[in-house]
C-alpha cells in the first residue's frame, strides 16, 4: 500500500532497503511492480548487527537532490504524500501527528513555537513531547547533502551501528535545519504487531469522503528510500 500511494502521488523511483527475508521482498516487488523498473530492492548485509542508520549508509548514493525517507513499517494514503510534498520549503521536513498522550515507544518530537523541530527522540519528557514522528521525512537541496554527510560521519563510530537515522535528524534539528509538517487528519498507521495490521485494515477500508485530497504532479523526479525494519 505504501508503494502504491507513492506511485499515485507521482513518485516511481523507489529504493527499498532490507535484510531479513529479503528474498521474499524481492520476489514480491518483481511480481507486483514489474512495470516499474525504477523500483529496486537493496540488500543490507549488516541487518543482524546494525539498525536503520546503516541502511541509510548502504544507499547513500541515492540521496541526491530531493528525496523522501520512509519507515518500511508505515502505511499512509496518497493524500498524505501529496500534502507533505507541497509543504513550505525547508532543508528537511519531518511529518508529525498529534495526540493527547504519548507512550514510551513513540518517536516523540519537541517543536518550537514556529513549528521548527527542536528534538526527536523516544526519550523526551512529557513536557517536551508536542507531536509524534510518523516516519516520513522530505529532504530538499542542501538537506539531502547534510543528511548524507552526517550519516557517513556517524558510522565512523562503531558505537553508532545500532542507531536510528532519526538520531541524525535530532542532530540536524539542533542546527535549525528541520521543519515540521502536520499530517493530522490524514490516514497513516505504523505496523509493529498483528493488532496494528488489523487496525490498518479497518482504517484504510473506511470512506475517504472526509479527507481533503491534494493535487499532485505526475512528473515528479523525487527519489524515495524505504528502510525496512531490522
Amino acid at each position: 500500500m505504501a508503494i502504491d500511494a507513492l506511485i499515485d502521488a507521482g513518485i516511481d523511483s523507489i529504493t527499498i532497503v532490507g535484510g531479513f527475508q529479503i528474498g521474499k521482498v524481492e520476489a514480491l516487488i518483481a511480481q507486483r511492480y514489474a512495470a516499474y523498473p525504477e523500483i529496486r530492492v537493496c540488500f543490507n548485509p549488516f541487518y543482524e548487527v546494525a539498525d536503520n542508520l546503516a541502511s541509510c549508509w548502504i544507499v547513500r548514493d541515492r540521496m541526491e537532490g530531493d528525496f523522501v525517507l520512509i519507515n518500511g513499517d508505515t502505511l499512509f494514503e496518497t493524500a498524505l504524500v501529496s500534502h507533505v510534498l507541497q509543504s513550505e520549503y525547508a532543508p528537511i521536513t519531518l511529518s508529525v501527528d498529534y495526540k493527547a498522550a504519548f507512550d514510551e515507544d513513540d518517536m516523540k518530537v519537541e517543536l518550537a513555537t514556529d513549528k521548527w523541530v527542536r528534538h526527536v527522540s523516544k526519550l523526551l519528557t512529557p513536557e517536551q513531547s508536542h507531536a509524534e514522528s510518523i516516519g516520513f521525512i522530505y529532504f530538499r537541496r542542501e538537506g539531502a547533502t547534510l543528511f548524507r554527510n552526517a550519516v557517513a560521519q556517524a558510522l565512523r563510530d562503531p558505537n553508532k551501528l545500532k542507531s536510528w537515522y532519526l538520531a541524525i535528524i535530532d542532530q540536524l534539528a539542533g542546527q535549525h535545519q528541520v521543519n515540521s509538517r502536520s499530517v493530522q487528519g490524514f490516514k497513516w498507521c505504523e505496523i509493529d504487531f498483528i493488532q496494528d495490521l488489523q487496525r490498518a485494515e479497518r482504517l484504510f477500508s473506511t470512506s475517504d469522503s472526509e479527507i481533503n485530497h491534494c493535487q499532485h504532479d505526475k512528473s515528479s523526479s523525487r527519489e524515495t528510500i524505504i528502510p525496512l525494519p531490522m
